[in-house]
């Protein structure tokens, strides 16, 4: 199963296709996820306190996961994922070439900010600026 939580998510079969949302949930063994708006289910809560009213809540049901697709975040369309070995960590990756894995990628930014950044930046000193001032001053005395 190739979707993991947080992730968004179209999709591609059934009564809500074309529905994007976040993956609530996910169920490898079942091979089924949770996705937020999709699935509605309605379900009766009994109240169970004095003070407490019965009502009717509606929650998402679990949809297949290979009803879905996932977004990518840096090209905007739904595809399917590719592994990808970088940097010694095997990681989900786009067809576009971006980093799917959220965790990874703040990691692998980072790096190359800091690669980016190799020499660090000379300092240079402001001199205060001499003024004309100064040298009527010792010619008067």
């Amino acid at each position: 199963m190739n979707v993991k939580v947080n992730d968004n998510v179209l999709v591609i079969a059934g009564k809500d296709k074309g529905v994007q949302g976040k993956v609530l949930a996910t169920s490898p063994k079942a091979n089924t996820v949770t996705v937020e708006g999709v699935r509605i289910q309605k379900k009766h809560q009994k109240a169970r306190k004095a003070n407490e009213t019965s009502k009717i809540v509606e929650i998402p049901g679990a949809i297949d996961a290979s009803n879905v697709m996932v977004v990518c975040p840096s090209c905007g369309k739904a595809t399917r994922i590719k592994h990808a070995v970088v940097d010694g960590k095997k990681v989900r990756v786009c067809k576009c070439g971006a980093v799917l894995d959220k965790a990874y990628s703040k990691k692998a930014a980072a790096k190359a900010a800091a690669a980016a950044e190799e020499a660090p930046k000379k300092r240079t000193r402001k001199r205060a600026v001499k003024t004309e001032a100064a040298p009527e001053a010792t010619e008067n005395n």
